[in-house]
């Protein structure tokens, strides 16, 4: 018998219809001769209710108290669809966490997965049971509750089948698959049957909000077969696969825009030896993840650094930088929270050149300034005033996918 893993999103979560609808597909997947894991997110808008409560309660929460609470939003999942499961005649056992052990860090709204235990979930499956999995939750070496950030779901659904070494790994979300871009920005936007590891690596780190980008590692690292798909219709959804020759052909298979970006500048700072690791080595240990980074030429024995970062990182990171900038005698620290990133991803960009050029062409001739760029093999990004974000992901779409040679295409 196959092992599927299903992940429901929140959307799909988010009614008592939604989870009967989510039962009846469930239990028609077993009845095809599969054994089924679920992992379950939150009904829609239940974290961020538990959240408000707890700040109304307490300007700066204590982390560890937070990861409780959130926890109990996918522990409520979890029995809703069991439930639901059972009135259809469908055997399920629900799992929280720290019974499966899904073995994770100490960052508590951030952790990260370090081992699972599948023995419980393989006895239920053994058993002719439906294990109903909580995602976004796992426990610490000492045994407390701790969660995995936002869209943390997605990467407890591709860990479980990892360990389960399961036949599929199927994503049901609100969209039928990945898209060229946000179709609600652009209706040209088309959805791709495959996309690489890599390349959606790049979009879910770039903005895209179809998959958690620990959840493609994951499926990356353990050859996870993953697949993207709308829980609203039997549509066929985006394969997740490992890349092959003819998607090289490509040369732009996805265009993305990330709006939870700021930016920060430490100005005229003395240029030596260890300064990047003055200012960011605070910020790091505070589990904030840096992106793009620039440091001028020094002039007069002077420079300026600059930083990008998750817009919800913003606040505690300008904390942290104007008191550096305090203790190594910088001349001021400058920040902007009305910036995004636009970026062009395509595994043909290792093999094809001017691809940058084109970019920075089309965007010029919309008359839209780069603030700071950053490249890899398959990508290249720009922060750009937020005012222009969707008119550039319109602009690049048009005209490296829309209109790109049948030879790219």
């Amino acid at each position: 018998m196959a092992i599927v893993v299903q992940k429901y999103g929140g959307t799909s979560m988010g009614s008592v219809e939604r989870i009967q609808a989510v039962a009846e597909r469930v239990g028609a997947t077993q009845r095809a001769g599969n054994q089924v894991v679920v992992v379950v997110s939150a009904m829609s808008g239940e974290t961020n209710r538990l959240l408000d409560l707890a700040h109304k309660l307490a300007a700066q929460p204590v982390e560890r108290e937070v990861d409780v609470l959130l926890a109990t939003g996918e522990q409520a999942s979890t029995a809703l669809l069991a439930i639901a499961l059972q009135e259809k005649g469908v055997p399920a056992r629900t799992f929280q966490g720290y019974q499966i052990r899904i073995d994770t860090d100490s960052a508590y709204g951030r952790a990260r997965i370090r081992s699972i235990d599948g023995d419980s979930l393989r006895g239920a499956l053994s058993a002719g049971q439906v294990a109903v999995v909580a995602g976004f939750q796992g426990v610490d070496a000492e045994g407390h509750i701790t969660t995995l950030g936002r869209g943390g779901s997605d990467t407890s659904a591709v860990a479980v089948a990892a360990a389960l070494k399961a036949d599929a790994c199927e994503i049901y979300t609100d969209v039928d698959g990945v898209y060229t871009t946000d179709p609600r920005i652009c209706p040209a936007a088309r959805k791709l049957a495959r996309i690489s590891h890599d390349e959606m690596l790049e979009l879910a780190s770039l903005g895209a909000k179809v998959l958690h980008i620990r959840s493609v590692e994951f499926a990356k690292r353990y050859n996870v077969p993953l697949c993207v798909r709308s829980s609203f219709d039997n549509s066929e959804g985006t394969w997740v696969v490992p890349e092959d020759a003819a998607m090289e052909q490509v040369l732009v298979s996805g265009v993305s825009l990330d709006r939870d970006q700021a930016k920060i500048t430490i100005r005229h700072v003395p240029d030596k030896p260890g300064l990047a690791s003055r200012v960011l080595g605070p910020i790091a240990q505070a589990n904030i993840v840096v992106d793009m980074i620039i440091q001028n030429a020094s002039s007069a024995g002077d420079t300026d650094l600059t930083f990008t970062l998750p817009k919800t990182d913003f606040r505690r990171a300008l904390g942290m930088v104007e008191q550096t900038a305090m203790d190594i005698g910088a001349q001021g620290v400058v920040s902007d929270t009305e910036v995004v990133k636009v970026s062009v991803v395509g595994l043909g960009m290792r093999s094809h050149a001017g691809v940058a050029a084109r970019m920075f062409d089309i965007l010029a001739r919309e008359g839209i300034n780069i603030q700071m760029i950053s490249t890899s093999e398959i990508k290249i990004s720009v922060v750009i005033e937020a005012k222009y974000g969707e008119l550039a992901v319109r602009a690049l779409h048009r005209a490296l996918v829309e209109e790109a040679p049948a030879t790219e295409a």
